[in-house]
């Protein structure tokens, strides 16, 4: 098996990767294995440009990719390291996130968020206005 190295590699679909690879010779039948492997979009909005990373193949638990070289149109090694250490880091963070606990993903309520009565209490605010305006017009 070869050194790794980080590298965006587009396929044949059109898709755009990032990932941590090596190549592996694999008998004469070279292919790329692609470690934690994302795709990245940038998107440029009214607070500058944002970036959005998301796992190549959500669905699976797997780490590790194997891609035959014929899949693959190119490639290149990547050594920026603010991009290597935002990869990095959006690991880490994904790592930490823990989907089979749901209270990790909830968020507490509060009035700014809309939620200010229950429709009861908002019936009795509003009544008591009309009446208030009632009261002045008479």
């Amino acid at each position: 098996m070869g050194e790794e190295f980080y590298s965006v590699i587009k396929l044949v679909t059109g898709e755009e990767i990032f990932s941590l690879v090596c190549i592996d010779e694999n008998d004469g039948d070279p292919v790329l294995i692609m470690q934690n492997p994302v795709t990245m979009k940038m998107t440029k909005t009214s607070r500058g440009t944002m970036l959005k990373v998301k796992p190549w193949m959500e669905m699976s638990d797997d780490d590790f990719f194997i891609v035959k070289l014929d899949r693959i149109i190119t490639m290149t090694e990547v050594k920026d390291e603010n991009m290597i250490e935002f990869y990095n880091s959006y690991l880490e963070e994904d790592s930490t996130d823990d989907i089979s606990d749901p209270s990790s993903h909830q968020t507490k309520i509060t009035n700014k968020m809309g939620y200010v009565s229950t429709v009861e209490e908002a019936r009795e605010m509003l009544e008591n206005l009309y009446r208030l305006k009632d009261n002045k017009e008479s």
